[in-house]
């Protein structure tokens, strides 16, 4: 019995001496999870440091917010953004942002101009300004100068008429100017989007007027894949002998700058002489201008030389742009580019403003799929002017809005912008047949830009591929 109590006794200081001596467990540290904004935003911030226009007065990193969606991060590092940067940005898929670019988008395929259809400033149409050729709208029997009043059942107001149309299916009431008045014409289209490729080839036509022949092309968008296009249908001015030229950008936010480049190429005058001279000038940050600068043995990154193109027009003296609010951009640079060379008359309302430009930047990668636009150059014409880049952008020679009721066709001559153009140049006014005489009325816009139904499409913008 001792001997067993003894054995326990033995036991119990055993096992108490080992708990006793045995090292305490550490306590594992708190498990912080990686934010994961803080790499993207770190690229975003590298690139933008490497490539930006104003990358000297971006914040330095360390200031910065990494844990940011990087959206919103994107946003915060520009250099006064809304005044002096109103134009970068960002989208959240690089695949949607190159088809933007390259006018491939999910559309009615309309541009509107919205007029206030009362004297409260409240109750809005839309009035078209264009269809795009293929689009639903046009397979519906939409047209220029159609009347919008109601989208799914709605009035159109002020709060929500830059959102009304984001529906994929919409059904779209109908009315008329009248008198003075916007009235229902009990007529309604429902339409449903799809992805369109813009054809940015609005009207063409040539006009017989005062012994001249005008050559009249609207224009939407600048891109590539329309340049051939562009050089056949000035092959075909240049066979039927145009000698007057009216370019219509009114609804043109921009687009390629090789693009813009061509149509002055095709219109600037005495074009065979000019071949190898400086058309314009690029102006990049000075990292990025020290990189060029070291690469490339020419100055290629910087100028725009004037190339060969067989179509040019060759002798026009002068040409007229029709402008508004949305003529912005690529549209802006051919005006600036021709400046220097020929007389460019302004008929409308004062352009854009914009001045600079883009090329899109990704993750090679491909760690994220951000598509950036950041401003990355600035442009300037063969003697240096640039000086159109504020809000006021071009001033017109002769002003005039696009807020003339009922709207004719584009390339009709009784058409408001044109008919002033052709007044210039027959040196007395374009008188309508009484087949395109109409009343005309002038109603208060609610807005100075065209709008589409896609906001893509209302994006003003110049860009090129990155050297």
């Amino acid at each position: 019995m001792k001997k067993l109590l003894f054995i326990l006794a033995f036991s119990a200081f055993f096992f108490a001496c080992k708990k006793d001596t045995e090292a305490p467990k550490a306590t594992p540290p708190p498990t912080t999870a990686i934010n994961p904004n803080i790499a993207p935003n770190k690229w975003i911030h590298e690139v933008m440091s490497y490539y930006y226009l104003w990358s000297d007065s971006m914040p330095v990193l360390a200031k910065t917010d990494t844990s940011a969606k990087p959206t919103d991060y994107f946003y915060k590092i520009l250099y006064n953004y809304g005044k002096t940067d109103r134009f970068s940005w960002i989208d959240e898929s690089v695949t949607n942002l190159q088809n933007q670019l390259n006018g491939i988008s999910t559309v009615l395929g309309i541009k509107n101009n919205a007029f206030y259809t009362d004297n409260t400033n409240t109750s809005i149409a839309f009035v078209l300004a264009y269809v795009l050729k293929g689009s639903p709208a046009e397979k519906a029997g939409l047209k220029r100068g159609d009347i919008i009043l109601k989208v799914d059942n709605q009035t159109i107001t002020n709060s929500n008429y830059t959102t009304i149309l984001a529906n994929q299916t919409l059904k779209l009431e109908l009315g008329d100017f009248t008198n003075g008045a916007f009235v229902s014409n009990g007529r309604s289209v429902t339409v449903t989007k799809v992805e369109l490729q813009t054809n940015p080839i609005l009207a063409d036509t040539i006009i017989a007027w005062s012994g001249k022949k005008v050559g009249y092309l609207a224009y939407s968008q600048f891109l590539t894949s329309f340049d051939d296009s562009l050089r056949a249908l000035f092959g075909r001015f240049k066979t039927a002998g145009v000698n007057e030229l009216v370019l219509d950008f009114r609804y043109n936010g921009g687009g390629y700058v090789v693009s813009s480049d061509l149509i002055t190429n095709l219109t600037v005058k005495n074009a065979a002489a000019k071949v190898g001279n400086t058309m314009n000038k690029k102006v990049y940050n000075k990292t990025y201008s020290a990189y060029l600068a070291k690469t490339y043995s020419d100055s290629s990154a910087f100028l725009t030389k004037f190339k060969s193109e067989p179509n040019n027009l060759g002798t026009l003296s002068r040409v007229f742009v029709l402008t508004a609010g949305n003529t912005a951009s690529a549209s802006e640079l051919v005006i600036n580019n021709l400046l220097p060379f020929m007389d460019v008359i302004l008929i409308g309302e004062n352009t854009y403003g914009k001045n600079v430009g883009s090329f899109t930047i990704t993750d090679p990668n491909k760690r994220w799929d951000y598509g950036l636009q950041p401003i990355t150059f600035l442009t300037a014409n063969a003697i240096g002017k640039s000086d159109y880049g504020t809000v006021d952008g071009f001033t017109p020679t002769y002003k005039l809005a696009d807020n003339v009721l009922p709207y004719k066709a584009l390339g009709n001559p009784a058409e408001t912008y044109l008919s002033k153009a052709l007044s210039i140049i027959g040196n007395v006014a374009y008188q309508p047949s009484s087949t395109e005489r109409s009343p005309k009325y002038t109603r208060t816009l609610a807005s100075k830009e065209s709008f589409s139904d896609n906001k893509w499409l209302d994006r003003k913008e110049m860009w090129m591929d990155p050297k």
